[in-house]
């Protein structure tokens, strides 16, 4: 049976995570904070996208990117 490909590297989420929190994790931690990491990059660059759309510009650059992520960390703040 063919194993399936690896959406994100899972040992180095969690020794990241250990590192900076020095607490033991849970089985599935790291599949939750990388869901929560990836629905925030969809927020942001869903915010980015309007941004730039209203600023008339063709495509999303930093610029709109810096403009839209303190709202998006706000919003995904624990």
């Amino acid at each position: 049976m063919a194993t399936a490909p690896r959406l994100y590297p899972r040992a180095t989420i969690k020794k990241i995570v250990k590192a900076h929190s020095k607490r033991a994790l849970s089985k599935n931690a790291d599949v939750l904070i990388f869901l929560d990491y990836v629905l925030f990059l969809r927020d942001l660059m869903r915010e980015a996208s309007i941004h730039a759309k209203q600023a008339g510009e063709r495509g999303i650059s930093a610029r709109n990117i810096r403009k839209v992520t303190e709202g998006s960390l706000r919003r995904f703040k624990g």
